[in-house]
């Protein structure tokens, strides 16, 4: 593996140091003496929060959360490079950790927390992982539609038979990280002309919640969301979502896609031994747990984790395989750009 900047060759001297390292080395009263870790979290702040304080809860270590979006913390990394404060980054969606890892600022994670996550939900190469997942889903107005008139797949609503149907949130890093894997699956050309014929037919929204509420409202049909926003809304009062149905492709569609979280350690971190830690928990019993007792909704993607019981099991999605360190981003914004759409 070539490493294009030193901090990267020393990085994964360290990661295979913390591998072999013995078990005192690696005490959490040791680790915990250091000032603590920077996460720039991009997933929810919720949820992270849950993972920060059961982690210092049963490490010691402090973590210090800079909250935004895929995109913005994403872009920021790139720019900060070497010199970022942040010692680990998360994501809601892929095509974000793919951004800083093809520049170079992931350092190796360890063997023992790649080991805790099948193969499906990482990247191969190991530079970051996966740490929950969310499904695709076509929200839909259950006073409207019937089984029978849902699309059978996503690429249906680009038919002319949807106009001003349905919705979506172009702008959202959640809606991209479904056209990269549109883009993955079928090409250039035919995502290009879906996405053009998405310009003529859909109605857009600002966020996912957003879009749900007006197909509660009556205001479009449905709209591509992902699911845990319908059960966030029903675990509350419900009242964004009572005439909500959720509707999945299935099929190996692209509307079935599942999208992976990422968590990566950055190389330029000053805390490497505190940083591995924090993802190990994550991806271990202690956060995976959180997911399925906690209100996120989001899926639990741990060997042997449990996600919420209320959830559609992951393997009855019939999800389609996408490599998750495949899914491009930048190329994903070109094409929405092109079409009108960003």
């Amino acid at each position: 593996m070539r490493f294009p900047f030193p901090a990267l060759a020393s990085a994964a001297t360290l990661a295979a140091a913390l591998v072999a390292a013995p078990a005192a080395l690696l005490s959490a009263p040791a680790m915990a003496q250091d000032a603590g870790i920077t996460v720039y979290n991009a997933q929810h702040e919720s949820l992270t929060k849950a993972w920060a304080e059961g982690f210092t809860r049963d490490t010691g270590i402090k973590v210090t959360l800079r909250n935004g979006s895929d995109t913005e913390l994403g872009n920021q990394l790139v720019q900060e490079g070497a010199a970022s404060p942040a010692d680990v980054f998360l994501t809601e969606n892929s095509p974000s950790m793919v951004l800083v890892d093809n520049a170079g600022l992931f350092a190796p994670l360890g063997q023992d927390t790649l080991a805790q996550v099948p193969d499906s939900y990482r990247p191969a190469h190991g530079r970051w992982i996966g740490i929950a997942a969310r499904s695709t889903v076509f929200a839909y107005d259950k006073t409207k539609l019937s089984a029978d008139k849902l699309p059978k797949s996503l690429l249906d609503i680009a038919d002319p038979a949807w106009k001003g149907r349905w919705g979506a949130s172009p702008s959202g890093a959640d809606f991209q990280a479904i056209v990269s894997a549109l883009l993955a699956l079928k090409g250039e050309a035919a995502t290009a002309a879906w996405l053009k014929a998405m310009k003529e037919n859909f109605l857009p929204f600002k966020g996912n919640s957003t879009a749900m509420k007006a197909v509660n409202a009556g205001q479009v049909e449905g709209a591509v969301i992902y699911h845990y926003y319908w059960f966030g809304d029903q675990a509350k009062t419900g009242e964004n979502s009572k005439n909500v149905g959720l509707h999945y492709f299935r099929n190996q569609d692209p509307g079935a896609f599942v999208s992976i979280s990422g968590g990566g350690v950055l190389a330029s971190s000053k805390h490497q031994q505190q940083a591995q830690a924090f993802l190990k928990w994550i991806t271990g019993k202690g956060g995976q747990d959180v997911l399925k007792t906690g209100d996120s909704f989001e899926y639990a993607v741990g060997t042997g984790a449990e996600s919420n019981p209320k959830l559609v099991p992951l393997a009855d999605l019939q999800a389609p395989k996408v490599e998750p360190s495949g899914l491009n981003s930048k190329a994903v914004t070109d094409l929405m750009t092109q079409a009108g759409l960003l």
